[in-house]
């Protein structure tokens, strides 16, 4: 995706061989016009795929899936990284870790938002080791709904996400697919959508 490639070209910054800083228009500022090309690039690709449900995790990936949901006309469920008191039906969990925090969170989503019926697309923000998708996958299968596709914002390619991903047999979608975070600068693959 151009425009998406454009931002992170003009804003991103390198911390390393390893990390992406996007927190001005991702991460932690949004910027709600560049989520809304991101819904429709989404939505363009998924359009025909039968998706009935979106489901992301807290908190990065809530706004790309948004406006994802909106133009396929599905509800977004957002798996949350700790239980508070509301949460009190029968929940479905996994744990995820997280490559920029390094930690492992167990992620919970209520039984009763997912359904055997369902045909989910997963969205987040970043794919790199994959465990954030895996972990995502894992609570969708719990419930018996189908998982069409992994969507994602930003791929690190270089890392391994997308063989995790597709050796557990699952479509992965990236709109800018990051070869390699190199002397300071990033140097881009072709996206998928």
């Amino acid at each position: 995706m151009e425009a998406l490639v454009n931002k992170i070209k003009q804003d991103g910054r390198v911390l390393n061989q390893g990390v992406l800083k996007v927190d001005s228009f991702l991460t932690h500022q949004v910027d709600p016009l560049l989520m809304a090309q991101i819904g429709e690039s989404f939505g363009e690709f998924f359009k025909e795929a039968g998706i009935t449900k979106i489901v992301t995790v807290e908190t990065s990936g809530i706004a790309p899936s948004i406006f994802a949901a909106k133009e396929l006309d599905v509800p977004l469920i957002v798996a949350r990284k700790s239980k508070s008191v509301t949460m009190d039906e029968e929940l479905l969990t996994a744990p995820v870790y997280s490559f920029t925090k390094q930690e492992t969170n167990q992620v919970s989503i209520s039984k009763k938002f997912i359904t055997d019926e369902d045909h989910i697309l997963i969205i987040d923000d970043f794919l790199a080791n994959g465990q954030a998708a895996k972990g995502l996958i894992e609570l969708c299968e719990q419930a018996g709904a189908t998982v069409a596709a992994v969507g994602i914002v930003i791929e690190k390619s270089f890392q391994e996400g997308r063989q995790l991903l597709e050796e557990m047999g699952v479509q992965v979608v990236s709109l800018a697919r990051v070869a390699s975070l190199e002397d300071n600068s990033v140097t881009f693959l072709e996206g998928d959508a």
